[in-house]
């Protein structure tokens, strides 16, 4: 249950002129604007609200803070900011850089190391690339040889899902078009672990996946296995046939000879 706000102190609701003036210090050398309000913020405790004239801070105002003693009359300025109003243009809430940048954003020489409880990541002595292999991870761990951390489980599939939902998978326009699939492409170079039933990385140099982990249900049109159609290809002509069933007109008049020969 909230407390009801107190009435403001007589003796500080008067104190305008005491808190101006701390504002006007505090403004220089731009001017104050009005007196706004008054707001009581506990027992002998007030803030006074003066408009802020300062260009560029439009529904802006001054709250200047001033209490005094129980037993006493003097006026004390406790705090002087500048606060935002309801009409106040502000900045938008501040959002961390590990949660604004995205792929493709980082330059040369940048650095984004993962989170300290990054789910994607595990001990590599712990889980990793199969199961047959943990004795050996941890020995590698304890003598610094192989991975520190590898993909966890949940890594992998947040991998796989944005590998299957990306442009190499195969509910884009490029696969839904094509014949064949990655899967029996000669083009596809098989990976290594678990996620090599699911995936490759396509070799073919004209392929616009050239050098991508490609979905083995992706596809397009420079599959190993595709053909022409026969409309695409050259007309075959027919062979050439000697009319044996007409008369030939055959012109027998001797060529003119030159008298000079």
């Amino acid at each position: 249950m909230s407390m009801p706000t107190p009435a403001p102190d007589a003796r500080l609701a008067e104190a305008v002129d005491v808190a101006r003036a701390a504002a006007t210090s505090a403004a220089a050398p731009e001017p104050v604007g009005e007196h706004i309000a008054v707001v009581a913020d506990a027992e002998r405790l007030v803030s006074h609200h003066f408009a802020c004239s300062r260009a560029g801070y439009v529904g802006w105002y001054w709250s200047i803070s001033v209490s005094r003693a129980p037993d006493g009359e003097d006026v004390t300025v406790n705090d002087v900011v500048l606060l935002p109003g309801d009409s106040a243009v502000t900045a938008p809430e501040w959002t961390p850089y590990k949660d604004r940048i995205r792929p493709g954003d980082l330059s040369p020489g940048d650095v984004l190391p993962p989170e300290d409880d990054d789910l994607r990541l595990v001990p590599a002595w712990s889980a990793g690339d199969g199961e047959e292999q943990t004795p050996d991870r941890f020995f590698a761990r304890e003598v610094g040889l192989g991975r520190e951390h590898v993909l966890s489980l949940e890594g992998r599939e947040m991998a796989a899902d944005r590998w299957h939902d990306g442009a190499q998978g195969p509910d884009t326009a490029m696969a839904k078009e094509s014949k064949g699939t990655c899967g029996g492409c000669g083009f596809l170079v098989s990976l290594a672990g678990p996620l090599s039933d699911r995936f490759g990385v396509c070799a073919n140099g004209m392929a616009n996946a050239d050098g991508q982990v490609v979905s083995f249900e992706h596809g397009c049109g420079a599959h190993s296995e595709a053909r022409l159609k026969r409309s695409a290809s050259a007309p075959a002509l027919p062979s050439h046939v000697h009319d044996t069933m007409t008369r030939d007109a055959v012109d027998l008049t001797p060529p003119a000879v030159d008298a000079e020969e």
